[in-house]
């Protein structure tokens, strides 16, 4: 064998090697019916994980904005301004510090304000800024798939936000309730039965003229300061009193006080408040499914 052949020999090798690791791995690849088949079926999970991959690229941001802001608020209404409020209304808040009052609205209004955030913006860019709902529409995904792989998403933002913020309360001592645990479960709702109507609204806007800028203006801010937030509900001017009684906030909570501290209300009370948030939540979801699929058609 000549210096040159032996040369030869081991690249000879390697190339067999490497068609043969090759060939293995085109063996072990799913088929094109197969990948089609497992996307049709879950489709919104692997929608989803697009979602938050692209959300762990601004993690530090989604923290701040998600639980910073209302820690912030938790810090300056519940221990700066408590000590004036309580020493001027004493028994206005069923027997506990305003602190313990304000915490379970502050969380509940978090996960809304993200909705108004995570189910606007992100829904314009799918549709018309960067089209990013169409690449995965051109695969057997259908449109109620992307719809849900991005309600997935955001779901397990509020959850994870939630979660962060209930521990911050908790180390306040501000949620002595043995199932204070499950506001994070109601904020999360809350969260849901805003944003899946508002995700609908979203979907059927063709060109930005300000009609986020306005919700955040005159919906979500009216909705955050009169839900009974930072005082009881009845307490407010009849004038303004209603905005409470359509708003998720105060549903969610008046639930998240119930849980937190046994805030004491009607049980019948309490179903409405549940079924108020699920009927909200169901109404989105049908809307958004339907618009998703006219506008994708389109």
């Amino acid at each position: 064998m000549t210096k040159k052949e032996q040369l030869a020999k081991p690249i000879q090798a390697a190339g067999t090697t490497a068609g043969a690791a090759a060939a293995g791995t085109a063996l072990r690849a799913h088929s094109p019916e197969v990948s089609a088949a497992r996307a049709r079926r879950w489709g919104a999970f692997y929608y989803a994980e697009q979602v938050l991959r692209v959300m762990k690229g601004y993690g530090w941001t989604i923290v701040m904005y998600g639980v910073g802001q209302p820690v912030a608020y938790l810090f300056a209404m519940g221990v700066g301004l408590a000590t004036l409020v309580e020493s001027n209304g004493a028994g206005v808040f069923g027997g506990v510090s305003y602190l313990t009052f304000i915490a379970p609205a502050l969380l509940i209004s978090a996960a809304v304000m993200t909705a108004a955030n995570e189910f606007t913006f992100p829904v314009m860019d799918g549709f018309k800024w960067r089209r990013v709902y169409y690449g995965p529409h051109a695969s057997p995904l259908t449109p109620e798939q992307i719809a849900g792989g991005q309600i997935i998403a955001v779901t397990v933002r509020f959850l994870l936000q939630s979660a962060i913020y209930f521990a911050v309360v908790a180390l306040f001592g501000a949620s002595p309730g043995a199932w204070g645990w499950v506001s994070i479960l109601i904020a999360t709702l809350a969260g849901l039965s805003f944003g899946l109507p508002l995700m609908a609204y979203a979907a059927t806007i063709q060109h930005d003229k300000g009609q986020f800028a306005m919700v955040m203006r005159f919906i979500v801010m009216p909705l955050f300061l009169f839900s009974g937030t930072f005082f009881p509900l009845d307490t407010l001017p009849l004038a303004v009193r209603w905005i409470g009684w359509i708003s998720p906030i105060w549903h969610g909570t008046e639930l998240g006080r119930v849980v937190s501290y046994g805030y004491e209300e009607e049980p019948w009370l309490t179903v409405v408040h549940v079924l108020f948030l699920l009927g909200l939540a169901a109404a989105g979801w049908i809307l958004t499914k339907r618009q998703f699929a006219k506008r994708m058609a389109s």
